[in-house]
């Protein structure tokens, strides 16, 4: 099975914030998320994906998942590409 790390992009105040995740169904998740039944941080927004990345094993992503979430530099770097 595959699963995806994925980046969400929405604006607050002109401002383009990201949300990151990872999931085996990205059509579904995003779903959940744009209809408030995904993370609470993403609820009452419109998002977008913005980045993607593949992996088949669950642990790989996992560990992907948890370095964007910390490596602010990669973070600006994604939000960059999609401004």
């Amino acid at each position: 099975m595959d699963y995806f790390v994925y980046v969400l992009g929405t604006y607050k105040n002109s401002k383009l914030i990201t949300y990151v995740g990872y999931t085996n169904n990205l059509r579904k998740r995003l779903y959940l998320h744009n209809k408030g039944r995904g993370a609470k941080f993403t609820r009452g927004r419109k998002w977008k994906v913005i980045y993607i990345e593949k992996y088949f094993t669950k642990k790989a992503a996992i560990i992907r998942e948890c370095y964007i979430k910390k490596n602010r530099k990669l973070r600006n770097t994604i939000r960059n590409i999609n401004i």
